[in-house]
């Protein structure tokens, strides 16, 4: 019998760990209390249950997505389809009678295959892994191409490998609520890096995250993101989108303001980003014998610093930054923790003008930001003169 090389022994055994979800160097534990018995066993399940919901996910993906193919197919070539005409999907979803198989989701089926048309040939040239029952699917034969959405380049399309293996049907129908080509990429891009779920994902989208990002002015900013190494880095968004706190932008104080992000603080955390968490509100600091109090400090734990914001109430002034950096330079000296990255300072007002802050931010050491915020989203006419503006200029 041949023996297996050293290397390529470590090699499928790492594979193997990985593939099952197995802790390290599990088969050389065996001396160990109850309570980590317990552990084990309860890490195991958990991994083989996170697991199995990812494979029902992406199976469910890839179904709904042929069914959309076979709906589109029948809609153009299907021998009786003049009988059913608008009814078609009620009338499906009543004759195949499955839990689950209802008119919304037949509908979803078929908008995902018409707006993904690029998923068809990856499934294609894997058809014989990830398909098995079911027909094998025909290229279309119409001179008509069916899809509804603009072509775009490769480079601002997401893999379909990602969008199935990343995504949930019930995210990916949220993101064709989308119709701009551009912008569900850009979400489909965010959703996968910060790992969104559903109702924030929504939330996203209905505060039109990607205007405030700035993105859709500059789609090669997007492009960059995706490309980005592995090194982390803080994303700073500009504006945030405060509507949650249900303030009244025309009269309102900065403890108004700190009241509402407090009570409303997990909606808060989640329109700061990934890996914020919550450290203290009015963090006192004794500076020549005098107080002073840092509104509102955050840890992020993914970039391993703390991250102190100032509140204002009014446009950006030159002194408000300056007191930030005291700030941050104050946390810099008492408050960093062995492994800790320097901390960054985040000012947040109504409105900038960026040659100030260009020049407030000029010879700074400290890493600090200055982004506005709205307490209140733009209506649609609003957005849609905005990109008319844009589409010109």
């Amino acid at each position: 019998m041949k023996s297996v090389p050293m290397e390529d022994s470590k090699k499928q055994y790492a594979n193997i760990v990985v593939q099952y979800n197995l802790p390290e160097n599990w088969e050389n534990e065996t001396t160990f209390s109850f309570d980590h018995l317990t552990d084990m066993v309860t890490q195991l399940h958990n991994s083989a249950y996170t697991a199995s919901v990812k494979a029902v996910n992406r199976f469910a993906t890839v179904r709904n997505y042929v069914i959309g193919f076979y709906i589109v197919e029948y809609e153009q070539h299907g021998s009786d389809r003049a009988k059913y005409g608008e009814k078609l999907l009620k009338r499906l979803a009543e004759r195949v009678n499955k839990r689950g198989i209802n008119e919304t989701l037949l509908k979803a089926s078929r908008a995902f295959y018409l707006n993904y048309p690029h998923i068809k040939s990856y499934l294609e040239g894997k058809s014989a892994t990830t398909s098995h029952q079911l027909a094998p699917i025909s290229p279309t034969t119409s001179d008509e191409s069916p899809i509804i959405s603009p072509m775009v380049s490769d480079e601002f399309r997401t893999a379909a490998e990602q969008l199935i293996s990343q995504l949930s049907f019930s995210h990916i129908v949220e993101i064709m609520t989308v119709k701009e080509p551009f912008a569900r990429f850009f979400y489909e891009t965010e959703c996968m890096r910060c790992c969104w779920s559903v109702k924030e994902l929504r939330r996203q989208i209905s505060s039109n995250l990607y205007f405030r990002a700035g993105i859709s002015r500059k789609p090669e900013l997007l492009l960059a993101n995706t490309r980005i190494n592995s090194t982390p880095a803080l994303s700073i968004k500009d504006p945030f989108s405060f509507e949650f706190l249900d303030l009244r932008p025309e009269a309102f104080t900065e403890t108004d303001l700190e009241n509402a992000l407090i009570t409303h603080l997990q909606d808060f955390l989640l329109e700061m980003g990934k890996g914020f968490c919550f450290e203290a509100r009015q963090k006192r600091m004794l500076i020549d014998d005098e107080y002073y109090f840092a509104d509102l400090v955050f840890y992020n734990r993914i970039l391993h610093c703390n991250v102190i914001v100032e509140l204002k109430d009014d446009e950006f002034r030159h002194a408000d930054l300056s007191q930030l950096n005291a700030y941050v330079s104050y946390f810099k000296e008492h408050e960093m923790n062995e492994g800790d990255n320097p901390p960054v300072g985040i000012l947040l007002c109504t409105r900038k003008g960026e040659k100030m802050v260009e020049y407030a931010l000029a010879g700074m050491d400290n890493k600090l930001f200055v982004s506005t915020y709205m307490l209140s989203l733009p209506d649609k006419q609003m957005l849609l003169d905005f990109l008319m503006r844009e589409i010109q200029s």
